[in-house]
């Protein structure tokens, strides 16, 4: 039987090559979206992947996402939290909200989701969780402060879960992307852009299925022994 996936922010970008991996891989692919419905509804339209709206930062709306995920494409037995937004600035600039809102979006949308599918997963005596993280959320990066912090966090968040769920045959592991060809880092200004390819050793910005790539691995039958482990997939700029 089909394993069931929920991919978080699964209809663009790095979500989308995931969602599109998870799928190849012969999973039933549930990906979720916070606001863009003409894009899911391409989205699924392009793929045949249902998609669902809820906001990963609301523990009851993740509670009731997960559950219909569950009544509509059966238990959910692979996570990937994948969810992320950005609001930038320096400490002396950024304002609470704004603090807030990645904090709770980022990491909080981690934590709600992972505990709206952990007591199936442990019923049944299986799971795949992987977290998507950040290479700057292993190395810092100046006016994130809030992002960074998240992402920071999502990497011990994995840890410590990894240790409640190793005896239950739930997995829990992390992705720590590098700088990847997205819309998001599209938007960065060219002369901005330039210097950040320099300082990458391969040379070139990832591509989106790279990450997807590892996020299939991790998610797989033949993974079970694989758990409390970051991924570092950046080209080589940090390394630890």
């Amino acid at each position: 039987m089909a394993r069931v996936a929920i991919v978080t922010g699964g209809t663009r970008g790095i979500g989308e090559a995931i969602s599109l991996a998870l799928r190849e891989a012969g999973m039933i692919v549930a990906a979720t979206y916070a606001r863009d419905e003409a894009r899911a509804a391409a989205f699924t339209a392009a793929t045949g992947i249902a998609t669902y709206r809820w906001d990963v930062a609301d523990p009851e709306a993740c509670t009731a996402g997960c559950a219909r995920v569950a009544a509509e494409l059966g238990p959910v037995d692979v996570l990937v939290n994948n969810a992320g937004i950005t609001r930038d600035g320096t400490l002396m600039t950024l304002d609470y909200a704004a603090w807030q809102a990645v904090i709770d979006t980022n990491l909080g949308g981690c934590f709600n989701m992972a505990k709206a599918v952990f007591p199936g997963m442990r019923e049944r005596r299986w799971g795949r969780i992987v977290n998507i993280g950040s290479i700057n959320g292993q190395a810092g990066q100046y006016g994130q402060v809030n992002y960074a912090a998240a992402k920071s966090g999502i990497h011990g968040l994995t840890k410590a879960l990894a240790q409640e769920g190793a005896r239950a045959g739930i997995t829990v592991n992390a992705i720590a992307p590098g700088y990847i060809d997205t819309e998001m880092v599209a938007a960065v200004p060219p002369e901005v852009l330039d210097k950040i390819v320099a300082r990458i050793p391969v040379g070139r910005l990832g591509q989106a299925r790279e990450i997807a790539r590892g996020v299939a691995f991790l998610c797989a039958e033949e993974a079970g022994f694989v758990t409390g482990s970051t991924l570092s997939i950046n080209g080589g700029q940090h390394m630890y």
